[in-house]
């Protein structure tokens, strides 16, 4: 037991795929929750359109104006029903992993695949907010943060663990330079804000 713990704390391949599974679950969590309060206000402004939603904090940050929007329920539904289903898979998967659990190199595959496609559909939501709704959802971008830690986590465990092949993205990751490209990434987004809202943001 005590060699299960000294390899997990100290082997540094090892210690490398615990950090990515451990972004992994944090930004899993951080999504889960902002879907669950973007689920809970849905359901107060499905009984009430007018009604004002705690995170509505001024012109520049209100969940309302981007809940009202068509591209709130792309398919039918709130679209964070879809993070409700979802989030917790990859919060088990994090946790397996970070329970030393191996799992088939189709199913991690897979799940890269759907993670690319949750940070495509958070990067045009935010997208949508930021070019044509004029207004953003605090929630919303907690789930964006949480995306882009899900997205870090399973990239760099994949490359890691190889399952996703390729020499140029292994030493792309093995230089530190997915987690630079994820920082610039939260940077250039906030800067974004500011130059857009400016003021209005507080």
């Amino acid at each position: 037991m005590f060699k299960k713990v000294r390899e997990w704390l100290f082997h540094e391949d090892l210690k490398r795929r615990h950090l990515s599974a451990l972004a992994l679950l944090v930004g899993s969590a951080l999504g889960l929750l902002a879907s669950l309060a973007l689920s809970i206000e849905s359901l107060i402004l499905a009984k009430n359109s007018e009604a004002v939603l705690s995170c509505d904090l001024n012109s520049a940050l209100s969940c309302s104006a981007v809940a009202n929007h068509w591209s709130a329920a792309i398919l039918g539904f709130p679209n964070s029903f879809i993070g409700l289903a979802t989030l917790p898979v990859m919060i088990t998967i994090a946790v397996a992993l970070l329970a030393g659990t191996k799992f088939p190199k189709w199913f991690m595959q897979c799940a890269q695949v759907g993670v690319i496609a949750g940070l495509l559909f958070a990067l045009w939501m935010f997208g949508m907010s930021y070019l044509v709704i004029g207004a953003l959802c605090p929630w919303c971008l907690t789930l964006d943060l949480g995306m882009i830690l899900i997205f870090f986590g399973m990239t760099r465990y994949n490359v890691l663990a190889k399952n996703i092949p390729g020499e140029i993205l292994g030493k792309f990751v093995n230089r530190g330079y997915d987690a630079l490209f994820a920082a610039v990434l939260v940077v250039l987004t906030v800067m974004a804000i500011i130059a857009k809202f400016g003021d209005q943001l507080f």
